[in-house]
């Protein structure tokens, strides 16, 4: 039996495991993980019976068997969650009757899509569309300019060298300035001139003004059987107790199919001869354990790495100057994501959608307003009610900053930094100080890989990893690519069945989600 070394125990490491002992009996994989977590930035954090998702994970994919790996490891609901059952909601519910929320932990539930846009202490709906709402909150003047601004875009087209571009071309320049501009230099540090286009190409594909008018036009007569088509960009999966709970599960998963998971053990240098990876040597990081600070060797046939490429290319020790010196700087995005527990929020729910203490009904609000440095805000309780200590009393919100590890806003005491957070929201009108009953703070590195600097070169460190013929790069990290879960997920899949067939394919690990197509949309032959 041949040893596969995977280092992180995130949504792809955990995967390529998964793939490898399901689909062959002749490798066993041996899981690293640096920290005490299982999930990466897809875990959840608890803190005194409320649960924080990191990041925010909405589970859907257009890949039929990524959706079915997820519902393999958690069912889908078969029953009414305490929400649905309280204001009478009414879903497309499994069989599986025993998949009960009220009943069990390991489940899945079927949630509502409420994404909006937070701008001048106003509601846009995101992605933005094209209703009247949208041109009353605009104003007229800004609705002028914004039409004349796409049709100058239609007709003059801009290199797309920059994010700037990409964005410009596709909204014009009037709707690039109000909704992406801004937003997009808090979230990355840096000017969207200064940040490669493959971002865009990455997150946003095919989405245009362009696209906003032929899908309003033609979304009533998208039926079949008729019924309007419900895609996943309008609803989505969660599990019970947020996204850590299903890596936790598959975790567990792993190690009963005979997976090793070494958890605080940190990959600190990998042994190579003649571009054969040989083992790797990792360091004991449990300062409770009488190991601490001791380092063994694994020795391994394959390794499949989603630790951050910088690191990776520091752990060989032998690579050529240049690409070492473009590994070291590679840039990243740190995250500070802030729990507030309320018993109210100022803001009034003028949809349609019922809830619960009639909230507002999003799962999270990206936060324009260029007065606050706050870039997302999630209200946890419409993730699932099974978030929040008491859904009846209490609403749990996580306010997300973007930073750099060592920045200001990084280096701020816990307490302080709390304290900034709770007097942003209230400086633009969604919560009243007095109705914070406890806070909570937590730090998560090197959360996204960015496109600037010498990402640019990015190209000739793929090339010398892809020299060593048993390494594979996946995940997020493990590819500097910002990928989402399923995204991540099918890079180890693809890694996992190069192993399996010995075929070493590197570009079918490289080339997931490098297509043309929205990520979001739910594809009618996937």
């Amino acid at each position: 039996m041949k040893n596969v070394v995977i280092i992180g125990a995130g949504p792809a490491g955990l995967t390529a495991a998964y793939t490898l002992m399901k689909e062959s009996k002749d490798f066993h994989p041996i899981i690293i993980e640096a920290s005490e977590y299982i999930g990466g930035i897809s875990r959840t954090a608890e803190y005194k019976g409320n649960r924080i998702d990191i990041g925010g994970h909405r589970f859907f994919s257009k890949d039929k068997d990524v959706m079915k790996m997820w519902t393999d490891i958690l069912p889908l609901q078969g029953a009414p969650s305490k929400d649905d059952a309280v204001l009478g909601r009414t879903r497309a519910f499994s069989e599986d009757k025993s998949a009960d929320p009220e009943k069990t932990d390991n489940v899945f539930l079927i949630r509502t899509r409420v994404s909006r846009i937070y701008y001048r202490r106003r509601f846009f709906e995101y992605p933005i569309s094209l209703k009247p709402a949208t041109f009353i909150n605009m104003g007229f003047v800004n609705t002028v300019k914004a039409g004349f601004g796409y049709l100058g875009s239609v007709f003059h087209k801009l290199p797309e060298t920059s994010l700037e571009n990409f964005y410009i071309n596709r909204f014009g320049k009037p709707l690039y300035q109000m909704f992406f501009e801004d937003y997009t230099a808090k979230v990355w540090g840096v000017h969207p001139s200064n940040i490669s286009a493959d971002w865009g190409a990455q997150r946003v594909k095919g989405l245009s003004v362009w696209k906003l008018i032929t899908t309003a036009l033609s979304k009533p007569f998208r039926k079949k059987d008729g019924k309007v088509e419900t895609s996943l960009i309008e609803e989505f999966y969660y599990p019970k107790h947020g996204p850590g709970q299903l890596w936790e599960r598959l975790a567990e998963i792993d190690k009963e199919m005979g997976a090793e998971l070494l958890m605080k053990r940190e990959a600190v240098k990998i042994s190579e001869e003649n571009g054969v990876i040989k083992g790797i040597a990792v360091r004991n990081t449990d300062e409770a354990s009488p190991d601490f600070g001791k380092e063994e060797f694994i020795p391994c046939d394959y390794l499949v790495s989603s630790m951050p490429v910088k690191d990776l290319v520091s752990a060989f020790g032998n690579a050529p100057a240049e690409v070492g010196g473009i590994a070291s700087e590679l840039p990243y995005r740190d995250f500070i994501t802030v729990g507030l527990l309320l018993d109210r929020l100022e803001l009034e729910n003028k949809t349609k959608m019922k809830t619960i203490n009639n909230i507002v009904p999003d799962c999270w609000i990206y936060i324009q307003e260029r007065d606050v440095k706050v870039g997302r805000l999630q209200i946890f309780n419409n993730w699932s009610p099974y978030m929040v200590d008491d859904m009846n009393k209490h609403i749990w919100v996580g306010m997300e900053y973007f930073c750099n590890e060592g920045d200001e806003m990084w280096n701020m005491p816990a307490e302080k930094f709390e304290e900034f957070a709770v007097s942003e929201l209230e400086k633009i009108g969604i919560i009243e100080k007095s109705h914070v009953l406890d806070k909570f703070s937590a730090k998560v590195k090197k959360a996204y890989p960015a496109y600037f600097g010498t990402y640019k070169d990015f190209g000739k460190v793929r090339e010398w990893l892809d020299g060593y013929g048993n390494l594979f790069c996946v995940g997020r990290n493990g590819q500097h690519r910002y990928n989402n879960m399923d995204h991540s997920m099918l890079t180890a899949v693809n890694a996992a069945r190069a192993i399996i067939n010995g075929s070493g394919d590197k570009d079918s690990v490289w080339n997931v989600n490098t297509e043309k197509e929205y990520h979001e949309e739910k594809s009618d032959n996937t």
